[in-house]
């Protein structure tokens, strides 16, 4: 027996749903690359990719998935040899510095724990040891998909000025733009990068990259330039060079549809939204703590993301409940990754979503835990309710 016939939910940390205005804005023929309106809508997005990074620098965009972002971020200001440090903070640093190593940087990973955030101290303990500066960047994620960690990019910098080292501050934001404050030139980043499809609601295929003045000086001397991801190349005055060939249109349709819908809500409107959905949202994992097999995998709740909750399983297979959840309620939970596999399930609250959503991913979860015989403490479902009625009153 099943009750999932309906409209799927999809509750995976990327891709997340995508608004059926921004489908729609793709369902158009294809337009003149060269002059016209797709001209106009380059620049509109280059400059409003602006007002989401909050920076004054440069933006590009590429079409790319966000493994193609940190390689158009890591070409455009290394040189090969260059020594890099990645912050751990669980899997997706990793794979940004393995990355970095492939194409010929030389790789230390400051080793962190997978349910805590980076520790600031740490990070100036080992730029103070650099005496010879020979860090040339310095590689974190705001918001780790895998372990739900948030990492808090200000105290980072402030770490590093601490240090008085002069290393490129490099964050991934993929996960974070759109659902949490990211401040790029208050926070003094020097390059960000983000993909399309999470917080800001695109299908995947678009990554963007933002770059400060002190990553447009490293990136005149950088030889690990490739003429796809070249910075200078992408800021000619032809617009086929914005994309070096032809632009992804209906993507980038898709991309205006989406950042209008952002834009119009407010930012600060939209992180506050994040917000009340992620607290609702440990509020209902808090309460199912109370059985012991039910826990969260980032223990201190100001380092847990408000995009997704890494949800921790003790003694019993986390595929059991997303499963469950799948089949039988026709919620689909993102699996535990990264050595997670088995031992957690992920709950995304990012981009496209609303109260009713976030509710109906929790209830079927509970369904679950109930169905299984899962201990867990009851009433998870309404103290996310009554978390939300209190965020947003009559």
């Amino acid at each position: 027996m099943s009750v999932s016939n309906g409209r799927q939910f999809l509750s995976i940390p990327g891709p997340t749903n995508v608004p059926d205005i921004v489908l729609q804005a793709m369902m158009r023929p294809a337009v003149d690359i060269y002059t016209g309106p797709l001209v106009a809508m380059t620049d509109a997005l280059l400059a409003d990719l602006k007002r989401i990074f909050r920076t004054k620098g440069h933006t590009y965009i590429y079409a790319a998935n966000g493994h193609g972002g940190w390689e158009a971020a890591l070409t455009n200001v290394l040189s090969r040899g260059d020594h890099v440090l990645a912050l751990e903070s669980g899997r997706f640093a990793l794979g940004w510095a393995e990355m970095a190593k492939v194409m010929g940087a030389e790789v230390e990973v400051l080793s962190g724990e997978w349910h805590r955030a980076v520790d600031p101290a740490a990070v100036e303990a080992r730029l103070k040891a650099d005496k010879t500066h020979s860090i040339k960047a310095l590689l974190v994620v705001q918001i780790d998909t895998a372990s739900g960690v948030v990492n808090d990019i200000p105290a980072i910098r402030r770490a590093m000025d601490a240090a008085k080292h002069p290393a490129l501050l490099m964050v991934d934001c993929v996960a974070s733009l759109g659902c949490m404050p990211f401040e790029m030139d208050a926070w003094g980043v020097d390059v960000a990068m983000t993909g399309s499809q999470k917080g800001l609601m695109t299908p995947p295929g678009l990554a963007f990259v933002a770059a400060n003045a002190r990553a447009d000086a490293a990136h005149k001397t950088a030889n690990m330039k490739t003429h796809y991801w070249d910075w200078t190349f992408r800021q000619g005055a032809e617009h086929y060079q914005k994309y070096c060939g032809t632009p992804p249109e209906h993507l980038l349709f898709a991309q205006r549809a989406a950042l209008d819908l952002l834009l119009g809500e407010g930012l600060e409107a939209a992180w506050k939204r994040h917000d009340i959905l992620a607290r609702a949202t440990r509020a209902a994992v808090s309460r199912w703590s109370e059985g012991q097999v039910i826990s969260f995998n980032v223990a201190e709740p100001a380092q847990r993301a408000a995009s997704i909750t890494n949800v921790r399983v003790n003694g019993i297979n986390s595929h059991l409940i997303t499963d469950y959840t799948r089949d039988k309620c026709g919620v689909t939970l993102g699996l535990g990754i990264g050595g997670y596999d088995g031992k957690a399930f992920r709950i995304a609250h990012m981009g496209h979503t609303n109260a009713p959503m976030v509710l109906g991913t929790l209830g079927a979860i509970e369904m679950a835990l109930q169905a299984l015989k899962i201990p867990h403490g009851s009433g998870g479902v309404s103290a996310a309710i009554e978390t939300m009625s209190a965020a947003v009153p009559a």
